[in-house]
């Protein structure tokens, strides 16, 4: 086999390779005598079936798994071999003209093709010591971690029936089925449903229109669905629904005690304490944490200058671009709306794109010189995470979305290890804690916003939609 660079541009790579007819002809001999005690042919015995007649049968799709073996492995041992990692699949060239390609397949010609590709540029790390980052913490008041278990304690409060007109704050027991010009609709009927008035639990326009309304009543509400809704079909479009309402109720006394924790399952109200105040902590520690993470990327962003891979930056473009187009169609606006035009915007998300595609890269390299890496628990453990999202009765779909498409699982595994690389830079930087205050810490600047946009990794393949609920 005959390698000759053709092309060698910055990133750009070409190869020609050349395997003579002769090797083409050994590969093909060694497949056929492999073949001869196992194939079956009408009038020959076992075994004993002669070379030249298999390869007047098989020949060609013999050949044809010679081409496409050569293929695969010339472009992982001209890789290796190079010393180069590709940015993405190699893009392989064969010729198309009918007479050669037979004249190949039967052994009479050499078989040339050419593999293109971009490499990954040689990335050398620096000393990450110099990097020195503040780390905004916010000292969570005991008055706030009390509003918070009096919202989860209003969210186990008891009810006792109630006589007469339903209020703000009652809760109802209603059947309910939506209904799209007179027709059912899918996710829009249930019985039995509690629903506390003034929750904004169901779409907005429902609950309003039940207040006043007593046992045994019967009614038909209309609402429109929001622009927004996350069932397109349904967004945006007017639908009633029949009431039948079962009982009201009204809420009991409000008491943070014991007994309370215990019927949500905790043995003490200290605990149902403690439990809320690690939430809460969590919630800002995670803010805390983006914040820190962003200041790491800029630093990086301004240490590691190179040319990114066009592919990649192309491809993690289109996402954005996608993205973004999305989003402004769904929200009925325009460029103009958002004081640019579009050729402004294409080019800061190029620019974006190209700043994800190269942090992307000097991650990679520090987490793979680290011996950084995402173990099976832990990538199953995110999975999970993901397919609990979906409602229960889409969960085995969403699990084999992911099962069947390994780019997907790579979207979920990427973050994972771009959270542990981040990790590892932290124990080596230098880090001073400031304390804020609440509204520090969630201000977020015009400069911050941006650059927080540019951390965000871009979208992989989706997984199956989410179906429609009467509930938003």
């Amino acid at each position: 086999m005959q390698v000759t660079e053709t092309l060698n541009s910055g990133l750009k790579r070409e190869i020609k390779i050349t395997v003579p007819a002769s090797d083409m002809e050994a590969r093909l001999m060694q497949r056929l005598s492999d073949a001869k005690d196992k194939v079956r042919i009408k009038g020959f015995r076992p075994g004993k079936v002669p070379v030249q007649h298999l390869r007047k049968v098989y020949g060609k799709s013999f050949m044809a798994e010679v081409v496409n073996e050569i293929l695969s492995d010339s472009t992982r041992s001209v890789l290796d071999e190079r010393g180069e990692k590709a940015a993405m699949q190699p893009e392989v060239k064969m010729t198309e003209d009918e007479k050669e390609a037979e004249k190949i397949l039967a052994g009479g010609a050499d078989f040339e093709f050419s593999m293109a590709y971009e490499v990954i540029p040689a990335i050398e790390l620096q000393d990450y010591s110099g990097i020195s980052v503040t780390r905004p913490v916010y000292d969570v008041p005991e008055d706030e971690v009390e509003k918070q278990v009096a919202v989860v304690a209003d969210s186990a409060r008891s009810y006792e029936p109630k006589k007469g007109k339903a209020e703000e704050g009652d809760k109802v027991t209603i059947d309910y089925l939506g209904k799209l010009d007179g027709e059912p609709f899918e996710g829009g009927a249930a019985e039995d449903s509690d629903l506390v008035l003034g929750s904004n639990q169901f779409i907005p326009g429902f609950e309003e229109q039940l207040i006043g309304v007593k046992e045994g009543d019967e009614k038909v509400i209309e609402v429109t669905f929001p622009e927004q809704y996350a069932a397109e079909h349904l967004a945006g479009r007017k639908a009633t629904f029949d009431i039948k309402v079962k009982q009201v109720q009204k809420p009991g006394a409000l008491e943070i005690n014991d007994e309370l924790a215990k019927n949500l399952g905790l043995e003490s109200a200290d605990k149902l304490r403690e439990i809320v105040r690690g939430q809460i902590e969590s919630q800002y520690g995670n803010v805390t944490r983006q914040k820190v993470k962003r200041q790491i990327l800029d630093a990086l962003d301004v240490a590691y200058k190179f040319e990114a891979p066009s592919k990649l930056v192309e491809a993690e473009f289109q996402n954005i671009w996608a993205q973004v187009t999305r989003d402004l169609q769904q929200a009925g606006r325009s460029f103009a709306d958002e004081d640019t035009t579009e050729e402004e915007a294409r080019a800061e998300y190029q620019r974006l794109a190209e700043r994800r595609v190269r942090l992307g890269l000097v991650l990679a390299e520090i987490g793979d010189k680290a011996a950084v890496s995402v173990s099976d628990d832990e990538l199953q453990r995110a999975l999970y995470d993901q397919i609990r999202r979906f409602p229960a009765s889409q969960q085995q779909e969403a699990f084999n979305f992911y099962r069947e498409n390994p780019s997907a699982l790579a979207g979920i595994r990427a973050p994972l290890f771009e959270e542990k690389v981040i990790d590892h830079l932290m124990a080596q930087i230098n880090v001073t804690d400031r304390k804020v205050s609440k509204e520090e810490l969630l201000a977020d600047d015009e400069e911050g916003a941006e650059a927080a946009s540019e951390d965000k990794p871009a979208k992989k393949k989706a997984a199956p939609k989410k179906k429609a609920k009467a509930e938003e």
